[in-house]
Parts: structure tokens; sequence; C-alpha cells
């Protein structure tokens, strides 16, 4: 799956990562061979504030995704939702600096019709760095609601204007309806950051799951367009290849919240075709033009399926001549990135992105620099 690193990788194993996301076998050289020297290890157990999420998940009545159809995965309680019954049942309170944050939602208008996105507002005169942050669930479920911690306390630890965008889901709208709405989010917000008391020449992009692929995504659109790039991205256990044989998917993938028959699930649901899972907006690790890129930071869950291609990515980066900052968090899962209030590593992830984003920001006044654009979005 790694393909600056790890180059002994077998082109059966990648065949066989392929086939396991159903493409068909004459396509399967495109996927990125899985690192044939890499051993996975028996699932790690959760931290206990990070079990008591998981636990407080399934008293609330959620099963596995992949068990359900997609309206009963989009309505049935979610990690979220967990968080905030053990904040209510321990009378936890965001700090003070993200109650500060003031949000309003916007709709922005794209090529399939208006987006919708909600703009958080630290406090503070302004114009603001800014920050487009892009929700996960899969591509198919959760919204702007679902996602609000995240970019709540960006805005508040990077001292940034941060603009979470929501886009088309599947199975209603299949891949690439996602990605069009996220490049066509981003441009707007470019050309309008004005509007949102936002310094546009020091703007990052910033994402979770399939929405760290929609940033990563975005940034790689921006530099090939040649319009304003982003300064940094925030890649938080981003989507980032096709192979479901990988040392994470192995060891994780009974997990919850996101399990391999989880992702074998949204799969199922986001592709039209199944030559679509070696396309390279989804499997960026195979990508071999990741240079002239902003820096990154790129944070990972150990007990989650999608470490491994996460890792992958943050060191293909790095081999393309990207700064990165690589990090993956012991003890907890996927999506534990909103749950600072109740998950120390949360916290420290959190703190981790913010101070990042704030340096790239800083640096950026500092040396005058806008971007490496050629011109701006339109």
């Amino acid at each position: 799956m790694i393909r600056n690193t790890l180059r002994n990788a077998t082109i059966l194993a990648g065949m066989a990562g392929a086939l396991a996301l159903g493409v068909p076998a004459a396509s399967a050289q495109t996927a990125t061979p899985a690192p044939a020297a890499a051993a996975s290890q028996p699932m790690a157990q959760p931290a206990p504030e990070m079990k008591s999420v998981l636990d407080e998940l399934t008293a609330l009545g959620a099963k596995p995704i992949g068990t359900l159809s997609v309206k009963e995965t989009r309505t049935q309680p979610s990690p979220a939702d967990a968080v905030m019954a053990i904040m209510k049942d321990q009378n936890i309170e965001p700090p003070a600096a993200v109650q500060a944050v003031k949000s309003r939602d916007i709709q922005i208008p794209g090529g399939a019709g208006e987006i919708a996105a909600r703009v958080y507002t630290p406090q503070g005169e302004g114009p603001f760095p800014l920050v487009v942050y892009y929700h996960g669930g899969g591509w198919v479920i959760a919204d702007l609601d679902t996602y609000d911690a995240s970019p709540r306390a960006l805005s508040a630890g990077a001292k940034a204007v941060v603009v979470s965008v929501d886009y088309r889901h599947a199975p209603e709208q299949k891949f690439p309806a996602a990605h069009e709405d996220a490049f066509a989010a981003y441009k707007w917000i470019v050309e309008n950051s004005g509007s949102l008391n936002a310094d546009a020449t020091r703007i990052a992009v910033a994402g979770e799951s399939a929405g760290g692929n929609l940033a990563a995504n975005v940034a790689i659109m921006a530099r090939d367009a040649k319009i304003t790039q982003p300064i940094h991205q925030l890649l938080v256990y981003p989507v980032a290849g096709n192979d479901m044989n990988t040392p994470s998917y192995i060891e994780n993938a009974e997990a919850q919240p996101l399990s391999k028959q989880g992702m074998m699930w949204f799969v199922e649901n986001v592709f039209a075709s199944k030559d679509q899972t070696s396309d390279p907006r989804l499997n960026l690790v195979g990508r071999d033009d990741l240079q002239g890129l902003p820096a990154a930071t790129v944070i990972n869950a150990q007990i989650d399926p999608l470490r491994s291609e996460g890792e992958a990515l943050a060191a293909n980066l790095k081999s393309a001549g990207v700064a990165v900052e690589q990090k993956t968090y012991s003890g907890v899962t996927h999506e534990f990135f909103g749950m600072g209030t109740v998950v120390p590593q949360a916290k420290e992830a959190m703190d981790m992105a913010g101070q990042r984003l704030a340096a790239a920001f800083a640096e950026a006044g500092t040396s005058g620099e806008s971007t490496s654009s050629t011109k701006p979005a339109n």
C-alpha cells in the first residue's frame, strides 16, 4: 500500500487488497501494494475514557455500521451523542474559549445547488485566519450538527474563522459529488472571505475521516487549478487508500465505531462502479504527484482500520518534500478527535491541531506571503 516508503511490497498483496474492495482483477494493479513485512497485532484495548464513550454509545442503542439501512444508520445515536450524554451525566462544560465561539449557518452556491455550511467565529476583532473544515461520515452519514464539536474547538484553539462545509451524500449522490462540492465551497469561501471577517491569505483546510480525504483533495485541486492554495492541511484519520488488508484493517476489523464491515458498507454506497475504487481521489497513497502541497498535520488513532493508510499518506507526503507532523494516539478509536471534553487523548490531539494551525498562520503573517497560488479562486 505504501508506494514511496515500502517498495518491497508484492503486487499479489496489492491485488488482494483491491479484490477486498471488489475491484476487478484487471484493474488491481492500480491499487498500492500492502507492505509485505508489516505484521498486524491484536486489537488494542481502549483507554478507560474512550471505553466509557463506546459503552455509552452501546447503551444508547447504536448498532454497528453496516448492519442497518442508510436511513436507520443516519438517524441512530452517534459517538457525538454518547459524548454529550457523558457530559450531561458528569456536569462537564466545554472550555470557556470554546463556549465563546459564535456560529451561524449559511448557504454556499455550488454547481449542483446550494451547499450548507456553518461559520464559527472566535472572540476578537478580526479579520481572522480561515479554516475550511469537512466533516466525516463516510460520505454517507453525519452532518454539520454531528460534527459541531471539532470545528468549534478548532476555532477557539487556532483563533480562526472555521467554515464547516456540508456536501452531497451518497447513495443519493454518488462519488465524486462530495469532492465537487468540497472544491466549489472552498473557492467560494476564498472569494468571499471578507464577508466572513476572515483573511484568505491565511487559509487552511481540515477534515476528519472522509472529510480528511476531501481536505487533502481540495489542496491538490487548488494546486492543479493554480488558484489560492491553503497554507496548511489538517488531516484527521483520513480515508486515503483502497486496500482493506493493511495491518490496521486486520487488527481492527471488529473495532467500533468503525469496523472493516462498516468501511465495506460505505464503499458499496458511495461508488457507482467497482472501478471507481482505484480513483486517485480515493487512493491518495497511490498517487505520485504529492509534490508542492502545503505542510500537513496528520492525526491517526491506534484502534482504527484507517490507521495504516493515514500513516502511509503522511510518509508519502514527507517523501514528496512536504513538511509533515504525524502522530498516532494510543488507546483511542476512529472518531475520537472531537471528544476533548471527555477523552484526554482527544484534548491533546485538538491542542496539537490548534497549535499547528496557529503556527502556520503566524508564519504566513510574518512572511508577508499569501499563498503559493498564481491567481484567485474563480
